[in-house]
């Protein structure tokens, strides 16, 4: 992470928004929140809501798909002079949209993606890029907007564990043991102060607090493992023949029922198995790391994982219900929980009716020179295609390759682009975000991200054209490397 004084560059940052909004307050403004529609935004957009009203804002809140020119013009032709428009979790990678429609307003943009272009010197923009913080790793939306919420008024650190499901939905668990670092750390230790989070190192099954452990073992992505992953019948034989109870006053016991010594054996026993399979003993250990409960939500439901919470959120954006996951953020339990609970039902048959599909149809799946492409054209609904590229790509055969997935919108007539690269293409020096920008540029489209997973909006006449420009932008930034470039 960054030194301490450019850590303290952007704090003083942070406040200086967090004053702004203060007075555009007191002077009546009102304030219009616009926000993405994935776990991250969604966690902003409840963070800073939750906030604005606290210190009597008349407020409203949008969620978007991504950035566009519409947005810009809507928020150009409607922002008068008592109007403050906020972006979080968007904005930094379109400044030049903003820009120009927006030349004159004020408004502010909380986001981590890697900024692109150049902000007005009327834009209040926070990023951690901008003080040398890793956007991907080290904080999110939801942690930039926590902060800001935190200097507004100090009884919003009751919102820091928002931040944290916000941080785990955008997967910066990227330090070792999957735990969250960097300036994540201080939002955690917020969240275990104000008695919301415990934080404990243990099997990291998907589902610990609301699945049968035989399901979770069952639903078992990263890693994939023969034999165990998608196949429930062969993962109730494997924890019978561990003599593990199932079962308890005939409910389905969860993660969360089995004890230590359970747990021990359970571990035991998928690590000779894995080992067995020929992986290697650091797969094994991947399925131990670092479990964020938020102990204030109920047992055995989506809300007392972080993890699940976070995919809650993602569920309500992705199916077109985002309204729902602000409404639970800012603590609804009752009407918008239980419709984000059937909508998260919903979600969930869909991804696992898309990944089917793919294993019966592994060919869409191509190996090019430098990177892997999955055409999803209209078989995959673009709502999935970001959640299908992130459990595809970590079970790639070669980790040197990133993962370009699409899904076709005939609608717009565009290619909706998910990418994915693994640490591995990271740290040998490949930024996709900046390689799908580039890409996307050069086939009139919109695009960007982060180092590590990156999005795109192409006609789709301009496909192949943007296909062969990252694989050949990869190759180039790999044969750079290589050659010492």
């Amino acid at each position: 992470m960054a030194g301490k004084d450019r850590v303290n560059e952007f704090i003083q940052e942070t406040k200086r928004v967090s004053e702004e909004i203060l007075k555009s307050i007191d002077r009546g403004m009102r304030i219009l929140l616009i926000s993405h529609l994935d776990a991250d935004g969604i966690s902003a957009a409840g963070i800073l809501g939750k906030a604005l009203i606290r210190a009597g804002a008349t407020l409203s809140i949008r969620i978007e798909r991504w950035m566009e020119w519409r947005i810009a013009e809507e928020v150009s032709l409607y922002a008068g002079e008592d109007l403050l428009p906020i972006f979080t979790d968007m904005g930094s990678g379109y400044l030049d949209i903003l820009g120009a429609k927006l030349e004159k307003k004020r408004i502010i943009i909380l986001d981590h993606h890697q900024p692109i272009g150049n902000p007005r010197e009327n834009f209040l923009h926070v990023n951690p890029h901008l003080f040398g913080i890793d956007g991907s790793r080290d904080i999110s939306s939801a942690g930039i907007s926590y902060f800001i919420a935190k200097l507004m008024d100090e009884r919003n650190s009751d919102l820091a564990h928002l931040a944290v499901v916000g941080a785990l939905g955008d997967l910066q668990d990227k330090y070792e043991g999957r735990r969250l670092g960097g300036l994540n750390d201080i939002i955690v230790k917020d969240s275990i102060e104000t008695g919301f989070l415990n934080v404990e190192t243990d099997l990291l099954l998907f589902g610990r607090e609301t699945r049968p452990v035989y399901k979770a073992l069952a639903y078992l992505t990263n890693p994939y493992i023969p034999g165990i992953s998608g196949e429930e019948d062969k993962c109730l034989a494997f924890l019978s023949s561990l003599n593990i109870s199932l079962k308890e006053n005939d409910r389905w016991r969860a993660l969360r029922d089995l004890s230590q010594e359970e747990k021990r054996k359970l571990f035991s026993a998928l690590h000779d198995y894995l080992i067995s399979k020929g992986f290697k003993s650091d797969v094994a250990m991947s399925l131990i790391g670092t479990v964020y409960t938020l102990v204030r939500e109920e047992p055995w439901t989506p809300l007392r994982d972080a993890r699940e919470f976070a995919l809650l959120l993602n569920a309500t954006g992705r199916m077109g219900v985002p309204s729902l996951g602000v409404a639970v953020c800012m603590g609804d339990r009752k009407r918008a929980y239980e419709e984000a609970l059937k909508t998260l039902d919903e979600y969930r048959q869909m991804v696992g009716k898309y990944l089917a599909w793919l294993s019966e149809n592994s060919d869409r799946i191509e190996e090019w020179e430098y990177i892997y492409v999955l055409h999803g054209e209209k078989d995959i609904d673009e709502k999935t295609i970001s959640t299908i590229s992130t459990i595809i790509s970590t079970n790639l055969p070669k980790p040197n390759k990133p993962l370009i997935a699409y899904s076709f919108m005939p609608k717009e007539r565009v290619i909706k682009i998910s990418a994915r690269a693994s640490d591995f293409l990271v740290k040998m020096g490949v930024n996709l975000g900046e390689i799908i920008r580039v890409a996307a540029e050069r086939c009139s489209g919109i695009g960007g991200g982060h180092d590590i997973a990156a999005g795109a909006q192409i006609p789709y006449e301009q496909k192949m054209s943007f296909l062969k420009y990252v694989n050949s932008l990869v190759g180039e930034c790999l044969m750079g490397r290589r050659n010492g470039g």
